[in-house]
């Protein structure tokens, strides 16, 4: 029954039907062209080669909906300044081997780089504390009332271009720290308006983003969430404002929701990996889906057909893959063939810096991508050290032309 449940078509609320229960989850690949923050060649090769790997659904990693909020120089934004030109590529290419593409919408809040020269905005003036790093990010300055009202229209606006590029639907990004994940965490947010306070109030920016969407694009695009199943940081966002969350979602035409965790300050979505005990997050899945009446996407370290096989089993809808399909872009339909996977892990290093390590692990992970989106061999396995030293140096490098391509046109 395992692998004849992986690749079973799923239909969605939408009336459309993915062709198999297998996700390539959101991914930050950084290889957007720095000078314009559109996709690039490089980006566009790298999902050709996830259309042709076989997954059902391939989700984008995150989309700007403000080129004047950025998380970092190397990623994509699409709003009204966009030429859509690279973004039908991209749409097209994603989808020529029978895929669902979806794009992943979001806006930083505070989680924005200092040396990208933007102010960050957030629901309350609260830094991140990532230890020694928290300098390398903003102070930011509490969003007013009608900065938050336009933020909302900027995820809809963001949407509707989306579906104009040929996208098959977006995924509001709620998780991981990032904006709408902010909103959503009392440690976060200290508002007293309508945006703050009880956990009604601080999840209404989601609720607000996911109605307008909803009202604005056509019934069959898709529209999916992601969140957390809880921030792991004492006080934050617990599963149970998960399960209310889903509650709620389930009422306003939510075609997924997808479960993750973390965020900058406690990395978990990069650290907890797969093992034999099965996916970091199924356990609450298990609870989630006994409250959804959507289907549900598991993301979180999965890597092999056994802990698919029991995710899928436990009532979740889609397996979502994110470093599997770094590494093995081709994996779905190695599955489908039965053939012996290569090893489609990494091994964060054991730095007493979670976050640190999480960055190292990332960088493995983006180093494996950029080989792919040149058609070269994936290497898997390189020295975190390594890794982690060149992607500062890229990041550095397309900070200094992210602002230098700022200053000239602001000049």
């Amino acid at each position: 029954m395992g692998q004849s449940k992986i690749f079973t078509p799923l239909d969605l609320p939408n009336g459309t039907t993915i062709r198999n229960r297998i996700a390539k989850a959101a991914m930050e690949e950084s290889l957007a062209d720095v000078a314009t923050s559109t996709p690039s060649k490089q980006l566009i090769n790298l999902y050709a080669t996830w259309a042709k790997g076989g997954s059902g659904v391939i989700i984008t990693g995150h989309v700007m909906v403000d080129r004047s909020a950025m998380s970092g120089p190397g990623d994509v934004a699409l709003d009204a300044d966009s030429n859509l030109t690279m973004f039908q590529e991209w749409a097209a290419v994603s989808r020529i081997h029978g895929a669902q593409v979806w794009m992943q919408i979001n806006h930083p809040g505070r989680q924005m780089r200092t040396d990208l020269g933007q102010q960050a905005y957030a629901p309350s003036a609260i830094p991140l504390d990532v230890g020694g790093a928290s300098r390398l990010f903003c102070q930011p300055k509490e969003m007013p009332d009608s900065m938050v009202e336009s933020v909302i229209e900027r995820f809809v606006a963001t949407a509707r271009l989306a579906e104009e590029a040929g996208f098959n639907g977006v995924e509001v990004h709620a998780a991981h720290g990032y904006l709408i994940s902010q909103f959503l965490s009392p440690l976060v947010n200290k508002r007293t308006d309508r945006w703050g306070g009880s956990p009604e109030n601080r999840a209404r920016v989601l609720y607000s983003v996911v109605r307008r969407i909803r009202a604005a694009v056509n019934p069959s695009f898709a529209v999916a969430v992601k969140i957390n199943s809880a921030d792991f940081q004492r006080g934050g966002f617990s599963p149970s404002d998960a399960i209310d969350v889903v509650g709620t979602l389930n009422t306003l035409g939510v075609d997924c929701i997808e479960l993750s965790g973390g965020s900058y300050e406690s990395p978990a979505m990069v650290i907890r990996i797969d093992s034999s005990k099965g996916s970091a997050y199924l356990e609450f899945a298990k609870e989630i889906v006994n409250v959804a009446t959507v289907p549900i996407m598991l993301t979180g370290g999965i890597s092999r057909r056994k802990v698919m096989e029991q995710v899928l089993d436990a009532g979740v809808a889609i397996v979502g893959l994110t470093t599997a399909l770094a590494l093995v872009p081709d994996l779905p339909v190695r599955l489908q063939r039965g053939e012996r996977i290569p090893t489609a892990k990494t091994t964060p290093p054991n730095w007493s810096s979670k976050t640190l390590a999480s960055a190292a692990n990332l960088g493995v992970v983006k180093w494996n991508m950029r080989k792919h989106s040149k058609g070269e061999k994936a290497t898997y396995q390189i020295w975190p050290i390594f890794a982690f030293i060149i992607e500062f140096f890229l990041g550095w490098r397309r900070a200094r032309v992210f602002k230098q391509t700022r200053k000239v046109k602001a000049d």
